[in-house]
């Protein structure tokens, strides 16, 4: 019998994970072909063991988890745990017993499965937060990231589960800049500041801005190295967090992809990108061919730039770096792939390098100041304020200069791709005349 989409019932199936991640014409589509079942105090909903992987989800009453020798969990519905499928791993670790009269839903995984990738290529307006009739539902919102909701779901009940809710007044900091990682932030409401300090004595310089289900914390979870920000309170915030252990386990390790150097070209030719995050001066010496370079730092102002249709393959040094570059691609919905171990681990023959495109003269040139020496003291009281305003137009100037660069740098670097993908046709179509003067 069909669920009607404006009952009880259907209000607590659209809670379920992942049922909350379709789109609303998905989910009453769904509905159509859905059967609560019912099973009396005592009865097995399934045995350890058994190898059938559908979905069970509790929709009232509770549920024992036990072997033969213990009762490990009881389930009630309503709780957090009641959103996801019961005790899902394949074949079935326990057995799960009717506490109580239950009412309880069974999913085919495999139907699952594909209406999410189905509504994940869909237009994002179709997935609006609107969907859900629970506005405050802040998990249901999260699920539906890029991130997360490409994790398993036994991941995605543990990270849930094991999330710590902690508080900061405004003002108050949450990451100092140099200190190890230690835990991932998900902001799950409130506002904080993303600033950094180029050297220990200079002037903090404001990043960024982030809100409410924003995250924060996982460059230095990835790449192992100490905080590269810090991050402050602005208002009273609610933050989740997630120990590194943890990240490291059920979110980095699943999301990251890699790739082995001889299967590169493969890809490239069949239309991926290329990117080496290191520095200019590093990748002058030595890259990979058909590469461009995209310094790390320089990473978010080429997303407009990059193709989200096609794989891109981040390279660095050692990997680390291309490990956190790769997770702020995925954050962003980009197809991520690394460079297993990093050109470390190739032959010199395998790189080739680049001279400088330019030279920076570093010697003295006479202009205006070549006489300054030479002026009368009695000189420098009266043009101390021609000074000042020669001194704030300059610095304006190399304000527009380094928005223009900025801009002209995303103007190459699509250029930059379109010119690689020229050359990667141009070898395929050599290629392919090469074979019919063979065959001819």
């Amino acid at each position: 019998m069909a669920v009607d989409t404006q009952s009880e019932e259907a209000r607590i199936i659209r809670q379920l994970i992942p049922v909350s991640t379709l789109p609303s014409h998905k989910f009453a589509n769904l509905c159509g072909q859905l059967q609560i079942e019912i099973a009396e105090q005592g009865q097995f909903l399934f045995r350890r063991g058994d190898a059938n992987c559908d979905l069970y989800y509790l929709l009232d009453g509770s549920v024992d988890l036990q072997t033969e020798a213990f009762k490990i969990e009881t389930i009630t519905a309503g709780s957090n745990s009641a959103r996801f499928a019961i005790a899902h791993q394949c074949p079935r670790k326990v057995d799960a017993v009717a506490g109580s009269r239950v009412q309880f839903l069974r999913l085919n995984a495999d139907m699952m499965k594909t209406s999410q990738e189905t509504a994940y290529e869909e237009n994002e307006s179709i997935m609006m937060v609107e969907d859900l009739e629970d506005k405050d539902d802040w998990m249901t919102t999260l699920l539906k990231s890029p991130i997360f909701r490409g994790l398993p779901p036994a991941n995605l009940q543990k990270i849930l589960i094991s999330l710590e809710e902690v508080s900061y007044k405004a003002g108050e900091v949450i990451i100092n800049q140099g200190e190890q990682g230690d835990y991932y932030y998900i902001i799950k409401k409130g506002q904080v500041l993303i600033s950094r300090k180029p050297t220990p004595n200079a002037k903090e310089i404001k990043l960024a801005q982030l809100g409410d289900l924003d995250t924060f914390g996982e460059d230095a979870l990835i790449s192992d190295e100490p905080r590269n920000v810090s991050v402050t309170a602005l208002v009273e915030s609610s933050l989740l967090r997630l120990n590194k252990e943890q990240f490291i386990k059920l979110i980095k390790i699943p999301s990251l992809k890699y790739i082995e150097f001889q299967d590169i070209q493969d890809c490239v030719r069949n239309g991926a990108d290329l990117i080496d995050v290191r520095g200019p001066d590093e990748y002058k010496k030595s890259h990979l061919p058909n590469s461009i370079n995209v310094p790390f730092f320089s990473l978010r102002m080429y997303f407009k730039s990059l193709n989200r249709q096609r794989p891109i393959i981040v390279v660095c040094k050692d990997g680390r770096t291309s490990e956190t570059a790769a997770f702020i691609l995925l954050r962003h919905k980009f197809n991520a792939l690394i460079l297993r171990g990093g050109i470390a681990k190739l032959r010199p023959d395998q790189l080739q390098a680049e001279p400088a495109l330019f030279v920076i003269d570093d010697s003295n040139e006479p202009g205006s100041f070549s006489g300054s020496a030479s002026q009368p003291e009695s000189r420098i009281p009266s043009e101390t304020g021609n000074v000042l305003s020669e001194a704030t137009d300059l610095h304006q100037l190399v304000r527009e200069l380094k928005a223009k660069c900025s801009a002209l740098e995303a103007d190459k670097m699509a250029l930059e791709l379109k010119c690689a993908s020229i050359t990667r046709q141009l070898e395929a179509l050599k290629a392919e005349l090469g074979r019919i003067k063979g065959g001819g």
